[in-house]
């Protein structure tokens, strides 16, 4: 069983400048990620797809392989995901010379995990992936649900609920249940990331996440909740990389 772990991160960013090698308690964000993965047991080792040479400087003295620099038509803000996986995974089996059995995407963006969560993450998506699951993803609940309190703009610019029910619940806990896709984990069917060009073409589970897992970085608020949330949950705990 070969488990190709990769990490996306390109140079540019419009929300947060240069956002993956921003200072986090001591170190480039992205040291995060590659510690983690590397300290999770389960993965052997850890591939980085960027476009940016600072960036594949840097993961390469953490140990970390960069076989290629990624494309700069896959290093746009509005540069498909799953294109870029599918990129990361032909152009690595072609260096290796070998066929992975699955795709483990690492979002350096969201550094609330463990090596702990990691591993139960891969060892759960193991078993959850069959010939009909393509792949794990991971979901928090939502804090806002579109049956109850999310709203959208009809044709006449008034404020209409998103999802209507023949009964709309009066309360947000008579709602259906609906979960928040968290940019944290992705695990995949190779053959699945091969035959296909977008995510929700496959059939998905989720792994759901804790609450304070819920977030990542894409703005300087983001960037402050998540040291908050960092430092209370993990470096309070001793939770060492």
């Amino acid at each position: 069983m070969k488990i190709l772990c990769v990490i996306s991160a390109r140079g540019g960013s419009q929300g947060l400048k240069n956002k993956n090698l921003i200072n986090f308690f001591g170190k480039p964000l992205i040291y995060w990620s590659i510690k983690q993965a590397m300290k999770s047991k389960v993965i052997k080792e850890v591939y980085v797809s960027t476009d940016s040479s600072n960036i594949a400087k840097f993961c390469k003295s953490q140990g970390a392989i960069i076989p290629f620099i990624r494309n700069k038509k896959l290093a746009t803000s509005n540069a498909s995901k799953f294109l870029t996986w599918k990129d990361s995974l032909k152009r690595i089996e072609k260096v290796n010379k070998t066929k992975y059995d699955y795709f483990f995407d690492l979002d350096c963006t969201n550094p609330l995990r463990s090596p702990e969560d990691i591993r139960s993450f891969v060892n759960t998506s193991i078993k959850k992936i069959n010939n009909i699951i393509d792949g794990v993803i991971t979901v928090a609940k939502a804090r806002k649900n579109p049956y109850f309190n999310m709203l959208e703009l009809n044709k006449n610019k008034l404020l209409v609920l998103s999802k209507k029910k023949s009964k709309n619940p009066v309360s947000r806990q008579q709602a259906p249940l609906v979960f928040d896709q968290v940019a944290s984990m992705y695990f995949f069917k190779t053959s699945f990331i091969r035959n296909n060009n977008a995510l929700y073409q496959g059939k998905l589970v989720g792994f759901v996440l804790k609450e304070y897992q819920n977030f990542d970085i894409d703005s300087e608020i983001d960037y402050k909740v998540i040291k908050t949330l960092f430092k209370t949950y993990y470096l309070k705990k001793q939770c060492t990389i």
